[in-house]
């Protein structure tokens, strides 16, 4: 009986992966995304979220309902930084709502939905 596996080394196997790493959110990014969620969490709208990283974008989706599809994406596109911004917020049908250089700043957006006039 003979065993016809091959033993791949590991440091041969790490060269055979794309050159290309994900692309993912900084922690000051990640950290300020993660307050407004908790804000919209506290106040009755987000349920849950995702995140997900490819070689293009870095994506935080946000759902009302796990098994719904996102309501909102915030995505980080670092090819697009010097055009348009490389953050944007992106509605459940794809359309863009808000897009900018600075993740603060398009993040003001979710702000004005946790206003509430009180009578």
């Amino acid at each position: 009986m003979s065993d016809q596996s091959t033993i791949i080394p590991f440091h041969a196997a790490h060269h055979k992966r794309s050159a290309q790493p994900s692309i993912f959110f900084e922690r000051r990014e990640f950290e300020a995304i993660l307050n407004i969620y908790g804000k919209m969490v506290a106040s009755g709208h987000w349920k849950d979220y995702a995140v997900s990283g490819t070689r293009d974008t870095a994506t935080f989706a946000v759902f009302r309902k796990t098994s719904e599809r996102p309501i909102f994406r915030i995505t980080k596109n670092p090819s697009l930084r010097h055009k348009q911004g490389a953050f944007a917020i992106l509605g459940s049908q794809d359309q863009i709502i808000k897009r900018g250089q600075e993740l603060d700043q398009v993040l003001k957006y979710f702000e004005k939905k946790l206003i509430k006039l009180v009578k």
